[in-house]
């Protein structure tokens, strides 16, 4: 679970960010990504708190549909579904 935590708190400022902006920039075609936020700020606190984390990435693949991409969407979008993907990988393999 550290190696989450420390994958978390590496991209921290970057997830963050790019966690709100995508509410901004694409929420009216996909209203998922406020849960995407909401989601993301949780995975932070538990992690912080050396929680379990497996139900949190099992939320965020169901809302994500596995993290899927979808074609109308910026590079900042994908992004930010690549790096929770990511950590997804990380707490699957810890």
């Amino acid at each position: 679970m550290n190696a989450v935590k420390d994958y978390l708190d590496e991209r921290h400022d970057k997830l963050d960010f790019y966690t709100k902006a995508i509410t901004n920039a694409h929420g009216q075609n996909h209203p998922e990504v406020f849960d995407v936020r909401q989601q993301y700020v949780k995975l932070c606190l538990d992690a912080r708190d050396n929680k379990n984390l497996d139900n949190n990435f099992a939320e965020l693949r169901q809302t994500t549909n596995n993290y899927a991409i979808p074609g109308d969407v910026c590079p900042v979008f994908e992004a930010t579904y690549h790096m929770l993907e990511s950590a997804d990988a990380i707490n699957a393999n810890s």
